[in-house]
């Protein structure tokens, strides 16, 4: 069962021109509505009711931190953002199900590896990953394709599958 939300979900004005249903919690085309049922909002980000759509403020609110950090480390700016983006849509307090934390999605061994002890503090989050993107851009090479594969399923699998895993 999907819950009182089901309705607002099968509404027509949530379909595409052939009728489809996309959700994304990070939507690339402006004729598609930032969605998430309540219910997983406050499970996922600890955040209830609202409209559920992008603050615009909560992802300006760390451009100084990110560009002084990417700066220091040789790392492009853009590049952390969207980063950033594809892990946490910007929330500081995010936690994957597989246990990654924070803006920039670190895994405990990963956060504790870049010196990072508090996971959830913003600076520390983006200092740690940006340490860690740094370390595996070097590592393969500058292949940036790598690099984020190895930062999202991890070097071993990178290894494994002699590149992108599927």
């Amino acid at each position: 069962t999907y819950g009182d939300w089901s309705s607002d979900v099968c509404s027509s004005d949530l379909r595409d021109t052939r009728g489809g249903l996309h959700f994304s919690n990070a939507p690339a085309e402006p004729q598609y509505q930032y969605y998430m049922p309540d219910s997983w909002k406050v499970r996922r980000w600890g955040r209830s009711g609202g409209t559920g759509r992008i603050d615009g403020a909560r992802r300006k609110a760390y451009d100084g931190l990110i560009a002084e950090v990417a700066r220091r480390h040789r790392v492009d700016t853009a590049l952390v953002k969207a980063v950033i983006r594809a892990e946490s849509d910007f929330v500081p307090q995010a936690v994957s199900p597989k246990g990654a934390l924070g803006l920039m999605q670190l895994m405990p061994a990963t956060a504790r590896l870049r010196g990072v002890w508090r996971a959830f503090e913003p600076r520390q989050n983006v200092e740690g990953g940006v340490t860690h993107l740094r370390y595996l851009l070097d590592r393969y090479n500058g292949n940036l394709r790598f690099a984020l594969a190895a930062y999202n399923a991890g070097e071993k699998a990178v290894e494994k599958h002699g590149g992108v895993p599927p």
